[in-house]
């Protein structure tokens, strides 16, 4: 018997890999119909992918050839089309994300879809079941749950990180997988929005934009661009959560906090100069003819720019101050929301643990891991998903093959 431990995505594509392939599969998962991340994902209509991947934007801090890797053996094409002409799931574009979605914009339509097809091919599943621990012995393993002992010829581990804990996820499979001798990187919580306290920017709340992020550790500078969103207590939107795990990580360090600054807009500094020199009307006005309103004030109040002050009485001082705020604005972030609102754990099972073809354990025979667990996440958009439909196939077909 194969036991998949966790019916997240990883682990539903695991378990209807392995039974499509004759295997004897048994799900065992923690809550009450599994697949809560899918539920929740895209605001409840699951982003199931990408239009295009980009395998270079993963973050890890093992081989990155690793993940490369593990993507292309299900290339995307393949992955959309198992959704749509073997699932039955018809998909649709979001052009201004490059976001796949359910038509239906359902995304239980895909959880549901998937627990389907896993029993259409025979897999059994038992739910509200947590495993405690796992032992190898001889040429099996002994999963216990809270109630009982069961023995497998072949595991899958698929418990997720410690992302939305609301969900299920409880870092109980990472913490299984390091008594078991797995070399862990250090989890921390990446694709999660960044907090201000104070909050500067509480009466900002719910402006939305597009921008360009620049994060700098260091000597290392990494960019992002996409949307923005003011909160309550601090940022939020695509753009803050694909950088947050630089200014995550560089707290958790304990040295400088990385300084995070925004373009507002595409332009740059020169077309702002230019824009100033020749524009006419209050400066105000000019900036939030390309800015919201709000915003513009706002940065206007922080450059020291009167709110009456015309453009072409702008002192040098000033267009200097309000170029920068525009174009280089530092973000005053203080933390961050954790796992408790992270889309993804960072960190993780350290991937050369495991067999580069199998997704087998390098520690144990007949283990094998998949989904979250494994070090290495990317960007927000669907990425995830594909790294778990990827990642839990390849396990599946690894532990078919023994």
């Amino acid at each position: 018997m194969i036991i998949v431990i966790g019916a997240g995505a990883a682990g539903l594509m695991a378990a209807i890999t392995a039974a499509r392939r004759g295997g004897d599969v048994l799900v065992l998962e923690r809550t009450a119909d599994g697949g809560r991340k899918i539920l929740i994902s895209g605001g409840g209509r699951c982003n199931i992918l990408p239009s295009a991947l980009a395998p270079e934007r993963f973050v890890t801090d093992s081989p990155p050839h690793l993940v490369r890797g593990w993507l292309r053996s299900w290339p995307l094409s393949g992955q959309r089309a198992f959704f749509e002409h073997e699932l039955g799931l018809a998909l649709t574009l979001e052009p201004e994300t490059g976001k796949l979605f359910p038509v239906s914009n359902r995304a239980r339509d895909v959880r549901d879809g998937l627990v389907d097809f896993a029993r259409q091919h025979r897999a059994r599943f038992r739910f509200q079941t947590a495993v405690t621990d796992l032992e190898p012995r001889d040429d099996r393993w002994i999963v216990r749950t809270g109630t009982e002992s069961l023995e497998a010829t072949r595991v899958i581990v698929a418990t997720g990180g410690l992302s939305v804990p609301a969900t299920g996820s409880d870092g109980g499979g990472l913490r299984i997988l390091e008594r078991l001798g797995h070399r862990l990187h250090a989890t921390y919580p990446a694709l999660t929005p960044l907090l201000a306290d104070p909050p500067a920017h509480a009466t900002l709340s719910g402006i939305s934009l597009r921008v360009r992020l620049r994060a700098r550790t260091g000597r290392a500078v990494d960019e992002a661009s996409g949307g923005f969103l003011f909160t309550h207590r601090g940022y939020s939107g695509p753009a803050v959560l694909d950088l947050s795990h630089v200014a995550v990580r560089s707290r958790q360090a304990g040295g400088t906090p990385a300084v995070v600054r925004v373009q507002w807009t595409s332009l740059d500094a020169a077309a702002w100069s230019e824009i100033l020199a020749t524009g006419a009307g209050l400066v105000v006005s000019t900036v939030a003819s390309r800015l919201p309103q709000r915003l513009a004030a706002q940065l206007l109040d922080e450059a020291a720019v009167p709110p009456e002050r015309r453009t072409q009485d702008l002192r040098r001082a000033e267009r200097t101050r309000l170029i920068e705020h525009l174009t280089s604005y530092v973000l005053p972030w203080t933390g961050d929301e954790g796992f408790k609102k992270a889309e993804v754990t960072g960190g993780g099972v350290a991937l050369d643990e495991v067999d580069p073809s199998t997704l087998e354990s390098r520690r144990h025979r007949r283990l094998f891991l998949c989904g979250e667990l494994l070090d290495a996440f990317g960007p927000i958009g669907g990425h995830n998903f594909a790294w778990a439909w990827a990642t839990g196939r390849l396990a599946g077909l690894g532990a078919t093959h023994v």
